[in-house]
């Protein structure tokens, strides 16, 4: 199978189409894959690492506050749905998939003006301008909540969850000692996102202070950003800060707790490897949509919902000690999260693809 994949801007759509490229490859290993991104973003960086081949395209969202910078992303458009479709005719692909971000806007287009058969897919609880804006133009859409099917047509759209939450139950759990952890010692994971929140880690460094006297380990990941300035602080020893860690799922795997926002990825993570948390929905992300995210969670009593006016070093340590003192209340938590999980995520984004691409 010869597929586009485009999607960029967040690891939140990055790495579930990434999941799905890796479903691709292992299903059919003879696949030819081309990723199409964005020219200044994360995925330039991310993708070709990977060793998939990737193209860029300069692309910008439009800004709401800023209405003449919007001249210049519609130029962008109009040229990138031109070197699409040169793209694609050139690469000639059995289908085109677009996983969020405004950098999907021209791929997807430029195919369905092809005839090429598309599909998109939304992390989100909340649906994304980018997808709403291509729903009339996708053959297939994917939607990671049972909620936001009916922000598209019901007729094309199929509930298949986050696809990283194959990829988190397929990976390999490391070795607690990887990160100077005793493996018989209970861990807390507190992570706020790959650039990590200048705000939030004031609050949890204040919060750290008063870890020390504690039976469980803690792994505090800054986001590279902040590392070098939360690092001059001094912690206790069962404190241990990293900016960033390559594949997170495998530390989760060996986590107890996990403190971190609401990205749609992560909670599919979470619900896959059952893992007990604490959510703290970033406030400014568009629709407030991490909270709504979080609420199929909460709703099912399979996590403890902490927002970031109510964040404060009492209240973290009162919500970590809740579920990792409590055996019962994290067994139930599991049990809770075992219902919340479509098991093979991106097993039926592919199947389903390769539906439309066989015409069935």
């Amino acid at each position: 199978m010869r597929v586009i994949v485009s999607a960029g801007g967040t690891g939140g759509h990055i790495y579930p189409a990434l999941a799905i490229i890796n479903k691709i490859k292992e299903e059919e290993p003879n696949s030819e894959i081309l990723y199409i991104g964005t020219h200044n973003r994360m995925e330039k960086d991310i993708v070709p690492k990977q060793g998939i081949p990737f193209k860029s395209i300069e692309m910008y969202g439009f800004n709401r506050k800023k209405i003449l910078k919007n001249f210049k992303t519609l130029s962008c458009l109009l040229k990138g749905i031109s070197e699409c479709k040169k793209t694609i005719k050139e690469f000639k692909p059995d289908v085109v998939i677009g996983v969020g971000g405004y950098i999907t806007v021209p791929v997807i287009y430029a195919a369905n003006k092809l005839g090429v058969k598309t599909f998109i897919h939304e992390q989100n609880s909340v649906a994304g301008k980018a997808n709403l804006s291509l729903a009339k133009k996708a053959d297939l859409i994917g939607v990671s909540f049972e909620s936001s099917i009916n922000d598209f047509p019901k007729d094309k759209t199929i509930f298949t969850g986050n696809p990283c939450s194959e990829s988190a139950r397929s990976i390999k759990p490391c070795d607690k000692k990887e990160f100077g952890l005793d493996p018989k010692k209970k861990l807390v994971l507190i992570v706020m996102g790959s650039l990590g929140s200048s705000k939030m880690n004031e609050h949890i460094i204040n919060a750290m202070k008063d870890l020390g006297n504690k039976s469980y380990e803690v792994v505090f990941v800054t986001g590279k950003d902040s590392y070098d300035d939360v690092i001059k602080n001094k912690f206790p020893k069962n404190v241990k800060i990293f900016p960033y860690i390559e594949n997170m799922a495998r530390l989760m795997k060996k986590t107890d707790v996990i403190v971190s926002r609401a990205g749609a990825s992560t909670l599919s993570e979470i619900i896959a490897l059952k893992l007990p948390s604490i959510l703290v929905p970033s406030p400014y992300v568009p629709n407030n949509h991490q909270y709504k995210n979080a609420q199929d969670l909460v709703n099912n009593e399979s996590t403890i919902l902490l927002e970031e006016k109510d964040f404060n070093t009492h209240s973290l340590i009162k919500s970590i000690d809740a579920i990792i003192n409590n055996p019962e209340k994290e067994k139930q938590i599991k049990k809770n999260l075992e219902k919340l999980d479509t098991g093979n995520s991106a097993t039926i984004i592919y199947e389903n693809i390769k539906k439309l691409v066989d015409g069935k």
